[in-house]
């Protein structure tokens, strides 16, 4: 099968043939049908985030079953399927309380190989690592059942393939983990994928006021097709200053870092209102840091909190969102600025630097 494969740090990804080993016990093949092109693939692609190479990078994706191997109960060949980063071992202290994101139930394995060690890809007779154990910017994955979630057959590729990260990001931050309530205000800072789908998150769960920061103003208006009812560009206005003054003095009530940054960090830290609950959502280079005022934290009685793939439950969620996008509540149409072929990925990746588009997509026949 042909793959994008990650073979040097901070050059182009290589369209090779590779062989692909079918699923062992408790394993999956599913032909990938679409798959996004995200900052978090080009995190690892340019040596933010460690990894062993060769690997096939992507993470957020969809596609059919196609095989099956002993033992699989949960999907079925045939099953439209939406892949899932994480794994979900259910019955690790995370999983058995609901908080399966953070399933530590395979940590004995490291996370770009199978749970028993192994890879199912080589090139050459080389073994080549997998993002997330999935890596779906290939043809075919061969992944644990854990990883992939049916979902509803009428459900279109490209819509379905976004569910997997960027929607489940974004609106899981705002649902799941902060629980923004009906009324209050919201700040956003980072209009890409992750950052929009927060936005109108936001605004089905009733926030009065959503303030989106970007630095570029065409993602700007995207946030304002999504819900935003302000806007502020961080390269002309102080966005703290900027954000109270809409705000009476006092700042939001819930604030989102959807970019993963110390200026980020420290923004929507100092951005929410006493009492508020600043989130961190966007993922940065482990080396970064940001600097907490303990005395405003305590005296002020704020809340900063991560939320790690939206805290969401794939199992339950992907499913409702893929619902809610199908009764029309949810807009994943305008997130697809544009489609591209495998052979066409490097593109995708410089579009996406360039911020000149939503999310980019990859297509397979």
């Amino acid at each position: 099968m042909k793959a994008a494969v990650l073979t040097e740090l901070n050059k182009p990804l290589q369209i090779l043939e590779v062989e692909q080993e079918g699923p062992k016990a408790g394993e999956v093949r599913v032909k990938v049908k679409a798959t996004g092109v995200c900052m978090s693939d080009w995190h690892l692609m340019i040596g933010d985030w460690p990894s062993k190479l060769p690997l096939v990078p992507g993470h957020e994706a969809a596609g059919i079953i196609d095989e099956v191997g002993p033992g699989v109960s949960k999907v079925k060949r045939g099953d439209h399927v939406i892949f899932s980063f994480r794994p979900h071992c259910g019955h690790c202290a995370y999983c058995s309380k609901g908080r399966s994101v953070l399933c530590v139930g395979h940590n004995d394995t490291p996370g770009i190989v199978m749970y028993d060690g192994t890879t199912r890809i080589k090139y050459n007779g080389e073994a080549v690592y997998q993002m997330s154990r999935i890596g779906t910017f290939a043809e075919h994955v061969v992944c644990s059942e854990e990883n992939v979630i049916s979902i509803r057959k009428d459900m279109p590729w490209a819509q379905a393939a976004l569910v997997g990260c960027s929607v489940a990001t974004g609106f899981g931050s705002v649902a799941r983990h902060a629980k923004v309530e009906p009324g209050s205000s919201v700040l956003v800072v980072g209009c890409g994928g992750v950052g929009l789908n927060i936005v109108q998150a936001a605004r089905i769960a009733g926030a009065r006021r959503i303030v989106a920061v970007d630095l570029l103003d065409n993602k700007l208006e995207y946030a304002r097709a999504f819900g935003a009812t302000d806007t502020i560009n961080a390269k002309t206005d102080n966005v703290v200053k900027a954000v109270r003054g809409l705000t009476g003095g006092l700042g939001v009530d819930y604030a989102f870092d959807a970019i993963g940054s110390q200026i980020t960090a420290t923004q929507i830290i100092e951005a929410v209102a006493p009492g508020g609950h600043a989130t961190l959502v966007g993922i940065p280079a482990i080396s970064v840091t940001a600097p907490v005022s303990p005395f405003m934290m305590v005296f002020q009685e704020k809340k900063l909190t991560g939320s790690f793939y939206g805290s969401v439950l794939p199992n339950l969620d992907f499913p409702i969102l893929c619902d809610l996008y199908m009764d029309k509540k949810l807009n994943l149409d305008d997130l697809i600025s544009r489609t591209y072929r495998l052979d066409e990925i490097n593109d995708g990746f410089a579009q996406l630097k360039a911020g000149s588009h939503a999310r980019g997509v990859v297509m397979f026949d």
